[in-house]
């Protein structure tokens, strides 16, 4: 063990990836440290690299005090909990797992997807009573429903796939990707406009990274835009979906459903009128919390944090590969 570089994790985050990490570095884990912003930033000083998940702010101000921080390894898909820009400042590798958990959350949008379709959980809630009500669990077949993927990179490819094997009709739009785009080609999905993204979608699953421009984009504006009877899942970032919106819209009729498994805040208000609806299904934030995903995804950041303090570069960086510093 090299007492010189020290590595701070300060969220829930295990798996073999981290025990590999003991074996070379003084490793110390925290996982509550997240919630005292003072208590990190008077730790962070004395550690080479820290490993969070998507609760700790990595803040620009967090990043000054790491006088001796070389990379930050986020474990999972996004990174809006890290200020990029500042880290990049201070010359600090920002690190990330980009697909590893990318099936798992394609697999829960079809099991959101056909619990929608089919009603299952209030069925499952009636019978659990006592209620034995078929009609009034009627679902709908996907085969030859429109499928609307809004982003369609690593996680939306997939769920075009899944799609195509249940026979659905798929649709894209993505505003960085060409007809010929190998996403596009190979996932057999049409890409098209947003306006028609939203007319035609029977079901649309939503894939869109937090950033200023997708801030709240999901909004009445676009539900209005679409079918009376479409669900909606979003199983990207919360904030991207403006949840007293999607409220009226359901109230109103202009939506058929929705499955939410990330929030505008997490964890939630309890008080949250969509709460008390039965036509929208919850979950809490668990996409990519799969034993199988996990360990890819634990694996993979301890890999680069590994790589960088050995004086090797990241392979799945966001800014540059090597610390400048």
């Amino acid at each position: 063990m090299s007492p010189q570089k020290r590595i701070l994790i300060s969220e829930d985050i295990t798996g073999t990836g981290v025990e590999r990490l003991k074996q070379k570095y003084h490793v110390q884990i925290d996982p509550d440290i997240w919630k005292k912003v003072s208590a990190l930033e008077e730790a962070i000083p004395g550690f080479d690299a820290l490993i969070v998940r998507n609760q700790t702010r990595v803040t620009a101000s967090l990043l000054s005090k790491g006088k001796a921080l070389r990379v930050v390894g986020r474990a999972g898909a996004g990174y809006d909990n890290i200020d990029v820009p500042a880290a990049s400042q201070e010359g600090v590798v920002v690190s990330y797992s980009p697909e590893e958990n990318a099936v798992s959350v394609a697999e829960l949008v079809f099991g959101l997807l056909l619990a929608l379709a089919r009603k299952i959980p209030g069925a499952d809630r009636s019978v659990k009573s006592g209620g034995w009500e078929r009609k009034k669990y009627h679902g709908v077949e996907l085969m030859g429903k429109t499928l609307g993927i809004w982003g369609l990179g690593r996680i939306g490819f997939r769920v075009a796939l899944r799609g195509k094997a249940f026979g659905m009709r798929l649709l894209a739009y993505d505003a960085y990707l060409s007809p010929t785009t190998l996403h596009v080609t190979e996932s057999g999905a049409t890409l098209t406009s947003l306006d028609q993204l939203l007319a035609e979608a029977d079901f649309l699953s939503v894939h869109l990274p937090l950033t200023e421009e997708t801030r709240g984009i999901l909004n009445l504006q676009i539900f209005r835009k679409m079918k009376p009877s479409a669900f909606i899942i979003n199983t990207s970032r919360g904030e991207v979906l403006v949840e007293e919106d999607l409220f009226q819209a359901l109230k109103q009729g202009r939506l058929a459903g929705a499955a939410l498994d990330v929030r505008e805040k997490e964890p939630p208000s309890t008080a949250s009128p969509l709460h008390g609806l039965d036509n929208v299904i919850l979950t809490p934030h668990t996409a990519g919390l799969t034993y199988e995903a996990q360990e890819k995804v634990v694996d993979a950041v301890s890999e680069d944090v590994d790589r960088v303090l050995s004086g090797q570069p990241a392979l799945r960086f966001v800014n540059f590969a090597v610390p400048k510093k």
